[in-house]
């Protein structure tokens, strides 16, 4: 994939920016259900920029997401946004003029620090959030109220100083992100919005292209397990994970275990040697993993985005989605006191899902 390929000469109406393979998902999503009523046609006018991260797992589905989006008619830019020291400075540089130019953002990301620095740039009137996963309840949550962004499994600790040197940053991000006379502001999301900040639009993703594009899937007998990084995120104990997934494993008789893409190395392996599953690293999202097939009858998840995401992909096939609550005692010392708080809204506002209690480790 050559970087900036397909740019040259063009002035985007709407910039579109993403670090991750689910937002890129969900633009892709709010582009085929935005174009049928826009006044471009499917694929005029939309640049999707890559805000690409180091880890090998997301580089690798962001590319074929990319491949998917040249092939619905967008344009990409690839940046190599933390691709040393410099990088940073290289990629706002070269996004100034577009920024300037853009009548419509669209983020996937608006805790993202690249992200609200370029808000700061971007003279646009009309900004789109679309899904970072579970993030965007408490994004929402957090606009309503008038308290400054921070994510979820980091909210009640003390601000580092990268965060208070990026303070005033995030403040100017903040203002931007709220609607006025002069911006307007939507939020295109499948998670579920209990109260909508005032002036900000929620359009519903139910994941229309998804469903258009692939499957139904071929559906197998045993049941499929969804990896969380939990206890890379510092939230849940890696050995308290282990035996609940081993106990789910054995409980259901899952075979598969798709690793999320931020699960390290040596946890994956462990998980391999001590409950036999079969670990798969998807080169895709999950949700068009089970969408394309085969995927098994069951898929087992603690809380997180699949939770609210599968149901809506696999609508109208046999296939059940089960969540196992997060047990207050696999939680870390170090554990935001909002976590165990957040997970279980996550579970609890799941629609067409099936609740687990919380399994006994082995």
């Amino acid at each position: 994939m050559s970087p900036h390929a397909g740019t040259a000469g063009l002035t985007p109406h709407t910039l579109a920016f993403v670090e991750s393979p689910v937002q890129l998902l969900n633009v892709l999503e709010w582009a085929h259900l935005r174009a049928p009523r826009a006044e471009e046609a499917p694929g005029g006018g939309l640049t999707l920029v890559v805000l690409s991260p180091t880890d090998p797992m997301t580089r690798g589905q962001l590319r074929r997401m990319a491949d998917l989006a040249r092939d619905e008619g967008h344009t990409v830019r690839w940046e190599e946004a933390r691709g040393g020291p410099a990088a940073p400075f290289q990629t706002i540089g070269g996004l100034t003029r577009l920024l300037r130019k853009a009548d419509r953002i669209v983020m996937g990301d608006p805790f993202s620090r690249y992200v609200q620095l370029l808000l700061t740039i971007t003279k646009a009137r009309d900004l789109v959030v679309v899904d970072d996963g579970t993030a965007t309840m408490e994004f929402v949550a957090q606009l309503a109220s008038g308290e400054r962004l921070v994510r979820w499994h980091r909210k009640g600790g003390r601000p580092g100083p990268r965060d208070l040197i990026f303070a005033p940053v995030s403040s100017s991000a903040r203002r931007r992100l709220t609607p006025s006379t002069r911006r307007k502001v939507e939020i295109f999301s499948s998670m579920p919005i209990e109260e909508t900040p005032e002036g900000v639009t929620i359009t519903a993703n139910e994941f229309a292209w998804t469903r258009t594009t692939f499957g139904p899937p071929r559906i197998t007998k045993g049941a499929d397990m969804v990896g969380t990084s939990l206890v890379e995120t510092g939230v849940v104990d890696a050995d308290r994970y282990v035996e609940a997934v081993t106990a789910l494993a054995k409980t259901h008789g899952a075979t598969r275990y798709f690793a999320h893409r931020r699960e390290s190395t040596e946890k994956l392996h462990r998980l391999a040697v001590e409950t036999g599953l079969e670990i798969v690293r998807p080169d895709l999202p999950l949700e068009l993993i089970a969408r394309r097939g085969p995927i098994g009858r069951t898929i087992l998840s603690f809380p997180s985005t699949v939770v609210h995401t599968l149901p809506l992909a696999l609508v109208g096939t046999e296939v059940r989605v089960a969540v196992c609550d997060i047990d207050p005692a696999w939680m870390t010392e170090n554990a935001s006191p909002r976590a165990q708080g957040f997970l279980s809204g996550v579970t609890g506002t799941a629609k067409d899902v099936h609740r687990l209690s919380a399994v006994t480790a082995a």
